[in-house]
């Protein structure tokens, strides 16, 4: 009888538990003054409604969390006030890669606010803060449901405060994010929001909103209300002016230049129209300062695609970079202003004179945004000078689903190197089109549909792009389909096309197993494969059949296993040891098979790895490749890693085998939160390089810096019969460059 009378009762408490947990978080306007110090002694945090019982995102998620995490909200004319206090169940250490801002990886502390402005669960901002007080911001796109880089940016920087103390059972972060860095409808009554927390200790992952484990942690689908006491005004004036100079001192030893030394300077402007709009001006930007590319050795017959890492083009990249499929995309922001040194490798920054950027919302539906920029000739490429200009918009339809369109216009301003500063009809690219994106509200289902179109002097034929995909996501199936057919004469300039005139079908199945017992998370089987055919007669010219299998550990290791079939035609010859000496003649067909595996470990162990390894067939030989990472971490101050790829290439006679060798020491020191220095040093056997860069950063005060960057080439010559560079012998410099950089950030 007890039961019958208990049962009831406790059905009706949970569900009026559920209830008032999806009621979502009111916020109430401070009285008093907030001093951003973590230490909760306002008497505003004790009046705030607190954010709490959050539920457990991994390594379950129908628990509460074992180390709970408490958040409380206010707010004043100028800045949005967050205080979390991270639960412990004693006292422990923590885990950080390094005292540098904008830090990323699951198995580091840290908590972070997710903030849904517009309320329209596709786009958002997130704020994070790690207890040793580490800052990192980034935007979120595409509702947060896709696996994809431009889904999670760090690229956006702004000013906004924090402080992080750590104390014996918990530790606690103080923010205060400026009102003006924000973007959001006036007078809106609500935003959506979340938060969620990683604990290495526990190596537990938790989230206020509960969000199902097959789900990414930053889904929007997920989010809750954030109801403001009274409607929040536009935001006061936001203009900000990022001035620089910058000193280059540097030699080509390779052309036997005479010594160089160029002092230079620009602006970058920010202005805030409204609170839902931003203007971005730049004048002779320079980028001389971001981080060098992490080189790979390229065995295939394609373009390698390397992310954009230029905050200028970063800010809001989703807008212009998301249309399309990945190795389908209309534009791709690395072909404006940077281009390949020949003789390296190396991408080389091409100047532009200057762009501007506007983006935002005109109005809770349709997002804008609009891109311009003006680049110098290029005698070393024959590039005359030239305009790049961008036009986006997304409008939303239902609830997590969009439309949205682009036009791209690349417009030369002379005939050919040297020409006088005039407009040059005859020298253009274009490009337009349209993207579809529907999602379910619980993300389940969410597909793409595209059309695409680019017109240039050529008039040729078949000058588009079509296809797109439909993804299911539930606890156990994970199905993708994709399709898409690019035309022989589709050819936009400022994208990015691994291959044109084909048809493409890849399909791809997981099933996932949860066990309730034992150190695994999650593991299961999966079937994926390609087909590549003539886009005419469809014709085979690739297809791939894969067998699959993954275990994720509860400790956040990962292991992946793989069992390849290919068949390749080859259209134009092509070299498979990757020396590009003697190829294989065009019009060929080879079929071979391989296996593949990685594991990488727990990461966070102060020593941790990822390692990689390839055995099998290659065309008409064998390959075999080892490859990976080694991490030392001296917590907090940061951490040495090796990454090294070694392949073996072994074919019939007549051809060339090959050794190829990749590798690359980083070593990362931030003496403080503000100070930090890195040096990459990465040798190349395939590029025949020895490239070192070393970067000093001093943030003086917020988003202002200083800057001191080594950077040096070698020629490292190959003294092995087949090509390999087992033993490198470096021979001479090829580039050096030191260059010092100051910018300030004003806020007028």
């Amino acid at each position: 009888m007890k039961f019958w009378f208990y049962f009831p009762v406790a059905i009706m408490v949970f569900s009026l538990n559920l209830c008032l947990a999806q009621e979502g978080l009111n916020i109430k306007k401070a009285t008093g003054k907030i001093s951003i110090d973590a230490i909760m002694d306002e008497p505003d945090w004790a009046k705030a409604e607190v954010a709490d019982r959050f539920w457990q995102y991994f390594p379950s998620d129908s628990t509460r969390a074992a180390a709970d995490t408490e958040v409380r909200l206010t707010y004043d004319e100028n800045n949005l006030y967050v205080l979390a206090k991270m639960n412990n169940l004693g006292t422990r250490s923590y885990v950080t890669p390094s005292l540098r801002r904008d830090f990323r990886g699951e198995a580091n502390d840290v908590f972070s606010i997710v903030l849904d402005t517009y309320a329209d669960k596709n786009n958002a901002f997130l704020f994070g803060v790690n207890p040793f007080g580490v800052q990192r911001e980034g935007l979120i796109a595409n509702g947060g449901s896709l696996a994809s880089p431009s889904t999670f940016s760090t690229g956006w920087d702004n000013v906004w405060y924090s402080e992080a103390k750590i104390y014996d059972d918990f530790w606690l972060v103080e923010m205060a994010i400026p009102l003006k860095t924000l973007r959001y409808k006036k007078e809106a009554p609500h935003w959506n929001i979340n938060f969620y927390r990683f604990d290495s200790e526990y190596a537990e992952q938790s989230t206020w909103t509960r969000i199902p484990r097959n789900q990414f942690i930053i889904n929007l689908a997920f989010t809750q209300e954030l109801v403001w006491d009274e409607p929040l005004n536009q935001s006061k004036k936001n203009i900000s002016l990022i001035p620089y100079g910058i000193f280059n001192n540097s030699k080509n030893f390779e052309l036997d230049s005479p010594t160089e030394n160029k002092f230079d300077f620009g602006l970058d402007t920010k202005i805030g129209l409204g609170p839902a709009m931003t203007l971005d001006l730049t004048v002779n930007p320079d980028f001389s300062q971001v981080e060098v590319d992490t080189q790979v050795t390229n065995l295939d017959r394609f373009e390698i695609f390397f992310p954009e890492r230029r905050q200028f083009f970063l800010e809001n990249a989703d807008l212009f970079a998301n249309f399309g499929l990945d190795g389908t995309r209309p534009f791709f922001s690395r072909r404006i202003g940077v281009s390949v040194d020949p003789t390296t490798g190396q991408n080389l920054q091409n100047r532009i004179y200057g762009g501007l950027r506007l983006n935002g919302k005109l109005n809770k539906n349709l997002r804008i945004g609009v891109l311009d920029a003006q680049l110098e000739e290029n005698e070393a490429i024959q590039l005359p000078s030239t305009n790049y200009f961008v036009a986006a918009l997304q409008q939303r339809i239902l609830s997590r689903s969009y439309i949205g369109g682009f036009f791209i216009n690349k417009q030369a301003f002379t005939n050919a190197i040297g020409e006088d500063f005039t407009l040059s009809p005859e020298e253009y690219n274009r490009t337009f089109g349209l993207d579809l994106n529907l999602a379910s509200n619980d993300n389940t289902w969410n597909s793409k549909f595209f059309y695409h179109q680019s017109i240039d002097e050529r008039n040729s034929s078949s000058e588009f792009a079509t296809g797109g995909y439909v993804n299911y996501n539930s606890y156990r199936w994970e199905c993708n389909f994709t399709l898409q057919s690019i035309g022989a004469g589709f050819n936009p300039e400022v994208g990015f096309v691994r291959r044109r005139n084909i048809f493409q079908v890849t399909p791809e199945l997981w099933w996932n197993a949860y066990p309730k017992q034992g150190g695994i998370q999650r593991h299961g089987p999966g079937i994926s494969g390609d087909w590549v055919g003539d886009n005419r007669n469809f014709e085979d010219l690739d297809w791939s059949l894969d067998l699959n299998y993954r275990v994720n550990f509860k400790n956040t290791a990962i292991l992946n296993f793989s069992g390849r079939r290919q068949y390749v035609r080859l259209l134009n010859p092509f070299d498979p040891s990757g020396l590009n000496t003697l190829p294989l003649a065009s019009g060929t067909d080879y079929v071979f098979s391989y296996v593949q595996a990685d594991y990488r470990s727990d990461a966070r162990k102060k020593f941790s790895y990822f390692l990689s390894s390839r055995l099998g067939e290659h065309f008409n030989g064998n390959l075999y490749n080892l490859g990976g990472t080694l991490t030392y971490r001296y917590q907090p101050l940061g951490f040495t890693s090796l990454n090294f790829s070694y392949n073996r290439i072994r074919l019939p006679d007549g051809l060339n085998d090959s050794d190829l060798l990749l590798l690359g020491t980083r070593f990362d020191f931030t003496f403080t939160k503000n100070f930090f220095l890195t040096t990459f040093v990465q040798l190349n056997s395939q590029l025949e390089n020895l490239n070192i860069n070393t970067r000093l950063q001093w943030r003086f005060k917020p988003v202002s810096d200083i800057y001191l960057v080594y950077t040096d080439n070698y020629f490292a010559e190959s003294l092995s019969d087949n090509g390999g560079l087992l033993f490198p012998d470096i021979r001479f410099p090829r580039q050096r460059a030191i260059v010092l950089k100051v910018n300030y950030w004003l806020n007028l």
